[in-house]
């Protein structure tokens, strides 16, 4: 068995098992500047093509997750646990799924990322509070994370450094969609964190990255296999991405959406249905309830409360945020001077949505990136979004763009109302949870 990198990306490229002492090696050499971009690129490509085995999958995993810190929680007298999604449209679970479980007595150390292509990112949602620090010191983290129970941070250099570097060498190079490379990339930084458990989302649909549902059932499969395999209990949710899962698109519209959320003004919709669902398989999995039913209940009951608001409105307050934020939010958040209405050109019902396109249409408005370098302007975005199946009328407004200038705001409006089928008749609407994976 050769370690020198050029033997181990020919041993991948030939189709042959590595075995985990050759992929330690590799990624060891990785984090500390021994591999070179062209040799990463050539193993990012070779495992693409040839991919992976389970053990191997594992081996890659462990590997990233101790390039770096790998944190422990043993201080806590709590279970700790988290959740991770593939990422969609108008999907901040996380915003409020962490302080709900927070709320029930969990320790929730949320290491989360920013906006990729369509997607929104959770750590520019949060960046849209003025003062929120999303890349605390592990001093900070611990503190904020013992006394309020939740922090929603990003990866910081210490963890998992090989992943951080793989990745933007896989961003380039048109690697990012690989299952064995997703896999690890998403289990190394949860595995650093420190997790005793793991519940994941895997979008599917048009507003996804994994368009099918076998596509979706493959990465799921993979995720939570070797999740188990590195010792991590893990579960997932599929969950469907064929329309927004909120009514808002962008960084402080869904901060607003998720104070919504908290204070109960979004009962009964489908992103409520998804929280609680995962709040449920956390609560299971940490055993703080015995059935999923229970595990409802108790996540409904912090919402229903108040317990879950003043939870975020602590960690807010101890990452930097105002003390003040959860009562006058209006007088933090940047609001778009542009604000025009989106209206429906026939009577009938929504029936279906190009939901990629209306992600795409947030980050032509200057709410996601183009490039790495862009600036986010947090105001702008599109609030109000109508689900399908809901009957309108011609003129009626089906969602509300915040845009910083008319000429983009009406020609957004222009491209969101061309992402929407107007029938009819009603449609048939998937349920958002479609599979659980165990």
């Amino acid at each position: 068995m050769s370690l020198i990198p050029q033997e181990i990306i020919r041993r991948k490229r030939d189709g042959l098992p590595l075995e985990p002492q050759e992929i330690a090696a590799f990624i060891e050499a990785l984090s500390k500047d021994g591999i070179s971009e062209g040799q990463a690129a050539a193993f990012a490509m070779a495992v693409f093509f040839r991919g992976m085995n389970r053990d191997e999958m594992v081996a890659l995993t462990l590997a990233m997750r101790d390039s770096g810190d790998v944190l422990s929680w043993t201080d806590l007298d709590k279970p700790v646990a988290d959740k991770h999604s593939t990422g969609g449209v108008g999907d901040n679970v996380s915003l409020m799924l962490a302080p709900i479980i927070a709320a029930c007595g969990l320790a929730v150390p949320m290491i989360s990322g920013r906006g990729l292509g369509h997607t929104g990112g959770t750590l520019d949602k949060l960046e849209a509070i003025p003062g929120y620090n999303v890349m605390p010191d592990e001093t900070l983290l611990r503190r904020t994370v013992r006394s309020v129970g939740c922090a929603i941070i990003g990866q910081t250099g210490d963890l998992a450094p090989a992943d951080r570097r793989l990745y933007a060498i896989r961003d380039v190079t048109a690697t990012v969609d690989s299952i064995p490379l997703i896999t690890a990339s998403i289990l190394s930084k949860k595995l650093a964190a420190g997790l005793q458990t793991l519940v994941l989302d895997v979008k599917v649909g048009n507003g996804a990255f994994m368009q099918s549902l076998d596509e979706a059932r493959s990465l799921a499969h993979a995720l939570v296999e070797v999740a188990n395999g590195a010792g991590l209990p893990t579960t997932a949710l599929i969950t469907d991405m064929n329309q927004p899962l909120g009514d808002a698109a962008g960084n402080a519209v869904e901060i607003v959406n998720c104070l919504d959320f908290l204070a109960g003004r979004k009962a009964g919709t489908r992103l409520e249905k998804v929280v609680l669902c995962f709040a449920a398989e956390m609560l299971v999995q940490t055993q703080k309830a015995s059935t999923l039913e229970e595990g409802h209940a108790l996540a409904s009951s912090a919402l229903t409360s108040g317990k879950a608001l003043e939870t975020f409105a602590r960690m807010v307050s101890a990452l930097g945020g105002p003390s003040d934020f959860v009562e006058h939010p209006s007088r933090y958040l940047q609001s778009a001077p542009f604000i025009f209405p989106v209206l429906a050109e026939r009577n009938g019902t929504l029936a279906a949505c190009a939901t990629r396109d209306l992600g795409m249409i947030v980050v032509e408005l200057g709410g996601g990136r183009r490039t790495p370098a862009d600036r986010i302007n947090p105001a702008v975005g599109i609030a109000d979004m109508m689900p399908l199946g809901t009957p309108v009328e011609k003129g009626q407004p089906i969602a509300t763009i915040h845009a910083s200038s008319m000429e983009a705001a009406e020609r957004a409006a222009k491209k969101i109302m061309s992402c929407y089928v107007i029938a009819d008749s009603a449609p048939d609407v998937r349920d958002p949870v479609i599979e659980r994976i165990t």
